[in-house]
């Protein structure tokens, strides 16, 4: 768990991530890099769940062996799949990392959303929905790590 004192904002208490895969954690089906090692590190302090539509299909193989629970989605819509999937962890819970038009939803929902734009670039309405945006997933993660970069980053 990761409990965050913003000043002149409420406590965020996050017990889960739930990160896109494609676009977010990967390009083209493949693993960005840092990003299996932020993750295992990651893993002692939040749940990991991957909430992918899967474009490429090698979220299974990309991901294996790494602590984090993979939700392939196979029926659409998928926005409003990732959004209940945070609802039934708990959104008020939940950070959540995206970047397509289908993790809108997801991020508006979470108690912490976070947009990356990166090389398959970014949804205008999810970065809207975001209540933080970053270039690449490594400083999305990163601010989890720590946290205080966060606090800088939200006060009032």
């Amino acid at each position: 768990m990761l409990e965050i004192a913003i000043p002149d904002h409420e406590t965020l208490v996050l017990e889960h991530l739930v990160a896109d895969f494609n676009g977010t954690l990967a390009l083209d089906g493949h693993l960005l890099p840092g990003v299996a090692d932020a993750l295992r590190n990651l893993a002692s302090r939040l749940s990991i769940h991957v909430v992918t539509a899967d474009t490429f299909g090698a979220a299974t193989q990309a991901l294996d062996g790494l602590p984090v629970r993979l939700t392939r989605l196979t029926t659409g819509p998928h926005a409003a799949a990732k959004r209940r999937y945070a609802e039934t962890l708990g959104a008020g819970r939940c950070v959540a990392i995206g970047n397509a038009r289908n993790d809108e939803l997801l991020l508006a929902a979470a108690a912490l959303g976070i947009a990356v734009v990166q090389g398959e670039g970014a949804a205008c309405q999810t970065v809207l929905a975001a209540d933080v945006l970053v270039p690449d997933i490594g400083i999305a993660l990163g601010l989890l790590t720590h946290p205080r970069r966060l606090v800088a980053t939200l006060r009032h």
